[in-house]
């Protein structure tokens, strides 16, 4: 039995994680601000899932309680850390960029100290594939450089990125960045495009679909997302033997530091979902078609050979199979 602390327990991919740690035998530690970025219902909903299980111990904590943060990790002592802890949203960062700096900088920077200072074996956080930005050579690869973000919360994803590299060079802290592109499922976040499409259809209301339904995502489903996490978490990273200072490789280093890309290696179109959902909803979207938004990329597309290689794993759910449990779930949840 291990002892893992997950940060952002009460969020789509938090709480997800700690129901598969917890099925598999681990004691763990959830810990959430249960901020109101979002419905926190939802959130409520999702922590009476796991909170009766008696290897499961929730604190409502907020990251940015520096304090707080370092009494905690040098009272428990965690052999893992995953933090999902983070504001999330790029359009919502247009808006409230203060919210960013305090939880994904400040915080992070507490959770790496509590990494730090209580000697945790392996910290694996999250990144996401916001942090390729402006690039547009496909698929994106952890190799190629990542840096011009096109907003605020990409531009933290990187930071925390550099930020936890460079305790694995000082600190010889192991860690691991997954970077994530575009999670769908059940439980999912209300924010997300698939979520509000169906909430927008059911309702009879405008679907708005920016970029006018081109944007290409490669959309990733959950349980797809928690194995690469799980097998990732196994995987302590070390010094790359080979990693050379004159041709840097960004995806790994001289200190026990490695990033991944998690993602489908599918890349869709916006009108591509739309079309699953409303087969899979039975009912036709009305559409308000709109420009590109500041701080969206037009595409994603992963390059996942690393973490295929490394783990023996990579997301295979179709997309059509990951909609249909989806809708499935929100129809049960929302009782529609």
């Amino acid at each position: 039995m291990r002892k893992v602390l997950v940060t952002g327990c009460a969020g789509f991919v938090g709480f997800h994680v700690c129901q598969r740690l917890l099925s598999e035998g681990d004691s763990v530690w959830g810990l959430d601000n249960l901020n109101e970025y979002y419905d926190v219902n939802l959130k409520k909903a999702r922590l009476a899932r796991i909170s009766d299980h008696p290897g499961f111990h929730f604190v409502r904590m907020d990251l940015g309680e520096r304090e707080k943060i370092v009494d905690f990790f040098r009272k428990e002592k965690f052999e893992m850390v995953v933090n999902l802890a983070a504001q999330a949203g790029v359009r919502h960062s247009l808006s409230d960029p203060y919210a960013y700096v305090d939880s994904n900088l400040t915080g992070f920077v507490n959770v790496l100290e509590g990494c730090r200072h209580s000697e945790v074996g392996h910290l694996v956080f999250a990144s996401s594939s916001s942090v390729y930005g402006a690039s547009t050579r496909m698929p994106f690869s952890t190799h190629d450089p990542a840096d011009h973000p096109l907003s605020l919360y990409a531009a933290t994803k990187k930071a925390n990125e550099l930020m936890a590299h460079a305790y694995a060079h000082l600190y010889r802290l192991p860690a691991t960045g997954l970077r994530f592109f575009t999670v769908y499922g059940p439980w999912g976040r209300p924010d997300m495009a698939l979520f509000l499409f169906a909430k927008a259809i059911l309702a009879g209301k405008l679907v708005d679909v920016f970029n006018s339904g081109k944007m290409r995502r490669d959309f990733t489903y959950i349980d797809d997302v928690i194995e690469a996490v799980v097998r990732v978490m196994e995987r302590i990273p070390q010094p790359h033997s080979h990693w050379s200072s004159d041709t840097p490789d960004p995806a790994s280093s001289s200190a026990p530091y490695r990033l991944y890309n998690v993602g489908s290696h599918r890349p869709e179109e916006l009108l591509t979902l739309l079309r699953i959902l409303e087969s899979k909803l039975g009912k036709k979207a009305r559409l308000n078609m709109l420009p590109l938004q500041p701080g969206d990329a037009p595409a994603t597309y992963a390059d996942v050979n690393d973490l295929e290689r490394d783990t023996g794993f990579k997301p295979r759910t179709p997309l059509e199979e990951g909609i249909e449990r989806f809708v499935e779930w929100y129809r049960e949840y929302y009782g529609v």
